[in-house]
């Protein structure tokens, strides 16, 4: 007697995030013809770290945390990337944002490779005692393989200054001397730089402003949507409402709120600081008054009629699933990874122009190496400075990326890794291929 067997399933595995995140080189690759050794090497992470973090809690109990870090190059320089807490950190997406990062320093030409770190955790729930002592904790971990030569951490999601401040004084001492350059995103007091608080969403605007010189664009007439209305969601949304720039939407965790005429940012980001929770109002000093708004969800925003979209949340939003739906003319990735890799193709052919993370995103990072170099020289720059130099960097690299696009006939995102992957080859190819070492014998 025999036994059929059972037939297997005839679709795919969907791909992990990092499988996804590494679809992104062979297209680029397309353009930027790079050898098939460099490519193998990208795909590798060079150096991972997984640690348990014991905590003692406020109620003497003991928790234990999982905490990872992922140097995933250093071909061009020190690995550079924040650290989250989140309770959906996982290998998998600390691998896929570090390899994001090895391309976001490329792309803006920092001599840097791409680093990232994570705990398993919901910060929210500890108290500020609790979460010092896993701040700390973590780096005891990890020390061995962090340093300002070697991987320089930064502030990610649900981390701030303070818990850089808290990373950086536990590195020196056990270093047995003060080490700065060994986090950025610091408080300034502590070596931070000026202008870091601000820098990823100034980048994108920064980036705005040259696209609304190429399209003469009126800013009373553009309507922009914030999905995310954390760090860079609220500066990316002040910087554009300061200009004049017409905010519809916004959201948070809990939903969003919609309104045709345009909010007052200032106002949503007071009482959203204040209270922890989103609210149409508008402010005259400390009085606030509610302005009429619709309650929308954050899928509800993403597929408004808007001239600018900026998911500035967590990757994944933009899928397979809702790419149809996108009436955005064009996506500033604020987040990281929010435009998954099959909805690239179908927002392109719909004529969605997205300015991809690993461009749109990273003044963050551009600041945090001016701080790191601050921090090693000793010279500290004014706030004039340091926007100056952003600006000039992301106008630059926006414009090169522009030129590849328009030359190839593709997308901005396929057109920014093709610039990151020629720079990071060239470093790659430095010493030497096996064509190179073919040909010498």
């Amino acid at each position: 007697m025999t036994t059929a067997t059972p037939s297997l399933p005839t679709h795919a595995a969907e791909p992990s995030l990092y499988e996804d995140a590494l679809t992104r080189l062979d297209a680029a690759n397309k353009i930027a013809q790079v050898e098939p050794e460099t490519i193998e090497q990208l795909r590798r992470p060079t150096h991972i770290t997984e640690v348990s973090i014991p905590v003692r809690m406020d109620d003497g109990s003991r928790q234990y945390f999982t905490g990872y870090r992922c140097r995933h190059s250093d071909v061009r320089g020190p690995a550079k990337g924040g650290i989250r807490f989140h309770p959906d950190v996982s290998l998998d997406e600390v691998k896929s944002l570090a390899f994001w990062m090895s391309c976001k320093c490329a792309v803006v030409g920092l001599p840097y490779g791409g680093g990232k770190g994570g705990v398993i955790v919901d910060p929210r729930e500890l108290s500020r005692m609790e979460l010092e002592r896993l701040s700390r904790g973590y780096v005891r971990g990890v020390h061995a393989a962090i340093g300002p030569d070697t991987d320089v951490p930064a502030p990610d999601v649900y981390t701030n200054a303070t818990v850089m401040g808290w990373m950086m004084d536990e590195y020196s001492t056990l270093a047995g001397k003060r080490t700065p350059a060994v986090i950025t995103g610091k408080p300034i007091e502590l070596g931070g730089s000026l202008g870091r608080d601000d820098a990823t969403a100034r980048g994108a605007y920064y980036i705005v402003k040259e696209m609304e010189r190429d399209q003469g664009w009126k800013p009373g007439e553009i309507t922009v949507a914030v999905q995310g209305f954390g760090n860079a969601g609220q500066h990316f949304a002040r910087l554009l409402h300061d200009d004049g720039y017409k905010i519809v939407a916004v959201s948070d965790s809990r939903g969003g709120i919609y309104r045709e005429a345009g909010f007052d940012v200032p106002s949503l980001i007071k009482i959203k600081n204040e209270s922890r929770r989103l609210k149409a109002v508008y402010c005259e000093g400390s009085v606030c008054e509610e302005v009429d708004a619709k309650q929308i969800s954050n899928e509800e925003l993403l597929e408004l009629d808007v001239d600018i979209l900026a998911p500035a949340a967590l990757e994944g939003v933009i899928t397979q699933e809702n790419m149809g739906d996108i009436k955005a003319k064009t996506v500033v990735e604020l987040a990281n990874g929010p435009v998954a890799s099959i909805a690239d193709p179908v927002l392109f052919e719909n004529g969605v122009k997205v300015i991809p993370d690993i461009l749109a995103n990273a003044g963050g990072v551009t600041v945090s190496y001016f701080e790191w170099v601050q921090n090693r020289t000793g010279d500290y720059w004014e706030l004039e400075t340091v926007h100056e130099r952003l600006q000039r960097r992301m106008a630059r690299e926006f414009r090169a990326i522009e030129a590849i696009a328009k030359k190839h006939k593709a997308p901005m995102r396929t057109a920014a890794y093709a610039h990151a992957l020629k720079r990071l080859a060239s470093a790659i190819e430095a010493t030497g291929t096996q064509r190179y070492f073919a040909s010498g014998r």
